[in-house]
């Protein structure tokens, strides 16, 4: 199945790519989208086929030069593609309607979605450092076109562009670096050749390899302080294009972790994986911090991809560690509550960024503060959104809530037996966990209840239309994975299982098809009962209310919560910067906000104040403290090296003769 699945997911997705390129304007949208959509479910059907244990290899040596092309799936690489394949066609579909205006129907951003779709495709097929690199630099390319696709509209997205491109690229250089180094001392470029060389290279060598690789992965998996492209990128893409880089490109930078960590490398040191785990606790806490005080929905959600990779390093750190320590049982678990995460974030991300573009292109604005009252204007993108908020906020009845509560179940069951690194390190990644859920559920209150449910503060929103049928058909499909996965997950936990395999071999870390049991530790949980039991106490309760209120004999009807003031107006209401002030408050020593007091006195005198301007806002500090002063120095430097070039051929070729004879002079000590 996957020898057939994969070459026809490759052959749609080139399909579209035409489409895109040479249809008129007319067929274009809906061919491109069609074919893109085709060659996402042929993905997901190839996946699906590698994850139960159809493993498809293929050797092209005349596409390129030298060492020509490798391509191999085995079930770690087919979870990642059946993932991404499913998310290319909930967007697929999403873009035939969000497309059809703003200028997004052109040749380029149609062209490049399906290419940017075949080059995700092939990173987890890659079997070899050149086909890897090459697919990877393909995906940089395509997306960074998409990114920069509504650039002539607004500079921020020339700005975000500029961010990406340059941080996608020294991502580069770094595993560039890594992998080639790794197979020069391989004498192999194959991924086979470097399993069977890893063993023999010194520790020193490894860690290298290992350092490398793992800051150009973190980087494009967005993971704090490399993160400070990803609020920037995300939101201002098409939101079809948000989708796919947050529910699926990011995904490949964890898969780049594992394949090299674990598969390639064979494991290593405790301190690679306290690494991981460092970082990633570290991106989970502060992904969500930003995410609970932004004020822009896309900015929102990007904040939030950044805090639930940082939640799966948790778990891959965690595994990593356990698997150095021996733990087998606790690895696979980890691990698996890891990749089931990658899954279920996918679902529930795609389908926020897609209600999230339903909202852009209803109401031309992404600001919460002037949002509102979507659910008369816009009811089918409202329910979308709020299952998406309840996937995503760690709660029972989401599927965000499984994955989670596996990964804290490997966390604390590694306590009594663990040694004195697991119990210096285990509770704090306890606490990360549930603190980040808890900030999670507060965040997405804030966005469905201010976004949505209170009352409309700008004309924007009080005139708001809902999304066409294609957009809302993409947003139902994600919904209706999201709820699959929330009620049964143990319906993908034996092909997960195979994935797990490549990485961390052991037995089954969770069993049962209905009921979640944890191999060789004591621990259950069957989220259909959960929701079964939910369900029955909702509808009890209102029949429960239902009898007792027809018992009375008179009924009198009364507006809630308006102290007998009468309506609140939309002045009354929280705003989201009001919502969030209070977790502000709390966390103002990390989030560092910048205030501003404008106080203007009247012309007669300046002892009688006209007016008073107060203004917030909450910046990303790591990008003001690490990222600033490094530009300003470049910059700087850049002034100062202008000096350098006056024009003079003289100069110049003075430069040449010193900058060659140093060489030589280094050449001959170092000899």
């Amino acid at each position: 199945m996957t020898s057939v699945a994969f070459p026809a997911a490759l052959g749609l997705t080139l399909l579209a790519a035409v489409a895109g390129l040479v249809l008129p304007r007319g067929p274009r949208r809906v061919t491109a989208g069609v074919l893109t959509a085709g060659g996402g479910a042929a993905a997901v059907v190839a996946g699906a086929a590698a994850m139960r244990g159809g493993d498809w290899s293929a050797r092209l040596p005349g596409l390129l030069p030298l060492a020509g092309a490798r391509l191999a799936l085995d079930p770690l690489g087919g979870l990642f593609l059946a993932v991404t394949g499913a998310v290319a066609v909930c967007a697929a579909l999403y873009g035939i309607g969000y497309t059809r205006h703003g200028g997004l129907d052109g040749r380029v951003p149609q062209t490049m979605v399906p290419v940017f779709l075949a080059a995700m495709t092939l990173v987890p097929a890659a079997a070899s450092v050149s086909t890897f690199l090459l697919a990877w630099e393909l995906m940089a390319l395509a997306s960074l076109l998409l990114v920069v696709a509504e650039h002539r509209s607004r500079d921020e997205v020339r700005a975000a562009g500029l961010w990406y491109a340059v941080m996608t690229h020294l991502g580069l250089v770094v595993i560039l670096g890594g992998l080639a180094g790794f197979a020069a001392a391989a004498h192999s470029e194959s991924f086979e050749g470097l399993r069977a060389a890893a063993d023999g290279l010194p520790a020193a060598g490894r860690g290298a390899v290992f350092l490398a690789v793992f800051a150009g992965f973190a980087s494009k998996a967005g993971i704090a302080p490399l993160h400070v492209w990803l609020p920037r990128a995300h939101p201002e893409a098409p939101s079809h294009v948000s989708a796919l880089m947050s529910a699926a490109m990011v995904n490949l930078g964890v898969y780049g972790i594992v394949r090299v960590g674990f598969d390639l490398l064979g494991g290593g040191a405790a301190w690679w994986w306290l690494l991981v785990l460092a970082a990633g606790g570290a991106s989970a806490l502060y992904g969500i911090l930003q995410a609970a005080v932004a004020g822009d929905l896309k900015r929102l959600l990007a904040y939030s991809t950044c805090e639930n990779m940082g939640l799966v390093l948790v778990g891959v750190g965690a595994s990593g560690l356990f698997a150095v320590s021996g733990a087998r049982a606790l690895s696979a678990l980890a691990l698996t509550a890891a990749l089931l995460h990658i899954v279920n974030h996918a679902g529930f991300k795609t389908l926020l960024f897609l209600a999230a573009g339903s909202v852009l292109h209803g109401t031309g604005t992404r600001d919460l503060d002037a949002l509102g009252g979507l659910r008369t204007t816009m009811p089918a993108t409202t329910a979308l959104f709020g299952v998406g908020a309840l996937m995503a906020s760690a709660l029972p009845l989401g599927n965000g809530f499984v994955s989670e509560w596996l990964l804290l179940q490997s966390l604390i069951h590694a306590l009594p037996s663990g040694g004195t690194l697991t119990a210096v390190t285990m509770p704090p990644a306890v606490a990360v966990v549930a603190l980040s859920a808890g900030l999670a559920i507060a965040t997405f209150v804030k966005a469905f209840g201010v976004g949505f449910l209170a009352r409309p503060r700008s004309s924007a929103a009080e005139r708001a239309r809902e999304a066409p049928a294609p957009m809302l058909a993409g947003m139902a499909v994600a919904a209706l994975c999201c709820v699959l996965l929330a009620i049964s997950p143990g319906a993908v936990l034996p092909a997960l299982a195979r994935s797990v395999a490549v990485a961390a071999p052991g037995p089954d870390a969770v069993t049962g098809p209905v009921t979640l049991h944890l191999t060789g530790l004591a621990g259950t949980m069957s989220p259909l009962l959960i929701a079964a039991f939910l369900l029955v106490a909702v509808v009890g309760l209102l029949a429960l209310l239902r009898v007792a209120a027809t018992r009375r004999t008179a009924r009198r009807r009364a507006r809630l919560w308006d102290c007998g003031a009468g309506p609140m107006s939309a002045r009354m209401e929280y705003t989201a910067t009001s919502f969030a002030e209070p977790l502000q408050r709390v966390f103002d020593d990390v989030l560092a906000p910048e205030t501003d007091l404008d106080v203007t006195p009247l012309k007669e005198s300046a002892y009688l104040v006209n007016s008073v301007t107060y203004r917030t806002r909450v910046g990303d500090r790591i990008e003001h403290r690490l990222y600033r002063p490094v530009l300003t120095a470049a910059a700087r430097a850049g002034e100062a090296a202008r000096g350098l070039a006056n024009g003079s051929v003289h100069r110049y070729v003075g430069y040449g003769f010193y900058t060659f004879t140093g060489l030589l002079i280094a050449l001959a000590v170092i000899r």
